[in-house]
């Protein structure tokens, strides 16, 4: 497979120097009807790009713009600025210079709770990417790292990003564990290339981040998973959120964002390779990575509509964080807004916002650019075997979770004639344990087994 290697520093996200201003009028100086839309965003962040890097590569928002200000006579502009986490965007929002901003579920409810508190209230108006089980945040370790189940963090040094999804993930997760995540292990706050390098020089004994930090590591052969979050079976996901006073002030150009949304997703549905390739080069993230998220088969499903699960997991997640000292508070039902997003799909909301996620199957790509879905793992593998270097990509879901994964980075087990892939060794050995004659075996072994 292809070993495409960057290093953590070209990952790290550059913020933007300067400062802009929010939608105001500085799109073509002394025009009273020049407007320009500040759009924040987290390009490394793959399952937001629905609303950030692939509809900023698309250009749907600018068309949408350029072909309402044909109607009202108005010249819009759009000002996209890079960020590596929700909070600053959150910052900018409530300081009334980023209109229109992406990020996820646990930064969602800080975003609420700090506009709220400055009197500067922002709204949820739709979904990009979220995974119903969890599986879009994962606690990895080191490659060669002793540590093989949660219980092993104790006294450990585990980075996070706090406040954000993965440390949602992390905090739950060793609650369930009987882990006390304030006394039991010392969490070092980072920025997500920090604690990646911190995971690599030893300074961190494992690492819990969102997309697409974990799939990155484990694809460079810089990290292993320990925990699945979709372990926990509760849905995690990113979305828009936009100043109430813009929604109020603009309601169609938030409108035209949803729109050009809306076609950005349909687009990914539609040409998953390309739209996996074009982010690849945005970011100079593998395109094997990005696919493993976004791919026709990958973790997040992408879907702007507002689902009743999503605002239920949003309404548990206030409990986790006000816990945490991040906030009081927060009333989610006045903080979803769908009117936005209904009048964008019209009649067809509703067909829309019932529609199942698909389920996950395992995956080929090859270099040619060609993919192919299989039925079993086992038939994957063989496919992997024929094909042989022609294969740019396998994926397998998991086995008890459902998670994609490398299929050269999963775990495998042999249960008879059936070969079974795990994210983490601990998933592999509960399998085991509660099935006499299942063994773990090399994924080299796999491939030869597989038939």
């Amino acid at each position: 497979m292809n070993r495409t290697r960057l290093t953590i520093a070209a990952l790290a996200t550059v913020l933007t120097a300067g400062l802009a201003t929010g939608c105001g009028g500085d799109a073509g100086a002394g025009d009273p009807r020049a407007v320009t839309v500040t759009v924040g965003y987290q390009s490394k962040t793959i399952n937001t790009v629905t609303a950030g890097t692939l509809l900023r590569e698309l250009g749907y928002f600018e068309q949408e713009l350029a072909a309402r200000g044909s109607r009202d006579g108005t010249t819009y502009k759009v000002r996209w600025q890079d960020y590596a986490t929700g909070a600053p965007i959150t910052a900018q929002m409530t300081a009334g210079k980023i209109d229109i901003g992406s990020m996820g579920d646990f930064p969602l409810l800080i975003n609420a709770a700090r506009g709220r508190q400055l009197d500067r209230p922002t709204r949820l108006v739709s979904v990009t990417g979220y995974n119903l089980r969890g599986g879009l945040n994962t606690i990895v370790t080191a490659p060669d790292s002793s540590l093989r189940t949660l219980h092993d963090l104790r006294g450990k040094k585990v980075s996070t990003s706090v406040g954000s999804a993965a440390d949602g993930t992390l905090v739950r997760a060793l609650q369930r564990a009987g882990i006390d995540p304030e006394k039991d292990v010392r969490k070092l706050n980072q920025q997500p290339s920090v604690g990646a390098s911190a995971l690599q020089s030893g300074s961190a004994d494992a690492l819990s981040q969102f997309v697409a930090w974990p799939g990155l590591l484990a694809f460079q052969g810089r990290a292993k998973a320990l925990y699945d979050g979709a372990e926990l079976d509760l849905p995690t996901f990113h979305g828009v959120t936009v100043r109430e006073g813009f929604a109020k002030e603009r309601p169609a150009v938030l409108e035209a964002f949803l729109r050009a949304q809306k076609r950005a997703t349909d687009h990914l549905h539609a040409e998953p390779v390309a739209a996996a390739e074009s982010v690849a080069r945005a970011t100079g993230l593998p395109a094997e990575v990005v696919y493993l998220y976004n791919g026709a088969h990958g973790i997040a499903t992408f879907d702007p509509t507002l689902r009743t699960a999503l605002v239920d997991a949003l309404k548990k997640d206030v409990p986790v964080l006000r816990s945490a000292g991040l906030v009081g508070d927060v009333d989610v039902d006045a903080f979803v807004d769908d009117r936005y997003v209904r009048r964008v799909y019209g009649a067809a909301y509703g067909k829309a916002v019932a529609t199942g996620a698909p389920a996950a199957r395992a995956e080929l790509w090859r270099k040619d650019g060609t993919t192919r879905s299989f039925r079993t793992p086992a038939e994957l593998l063989a496919a992997v075997r024929a094909a042989g270097p022609a294969v740019r990509a396998a994926y397998v879901p998991d086995t008890t979770t459902g998670t994609p994964w490398f299929a050269d980075k999963a775990v495998w087990v042999a249960d008879g004639t059936r070969l079974l892939p795990f994210v983490t060794a601990s998933g592999a050995a509960a399998y085991t344990a509660a099935h006499p004659g299942a063994r773990t075996v090399p994924y080299a072994r796999a491939l030869r087994g597989a038939s």
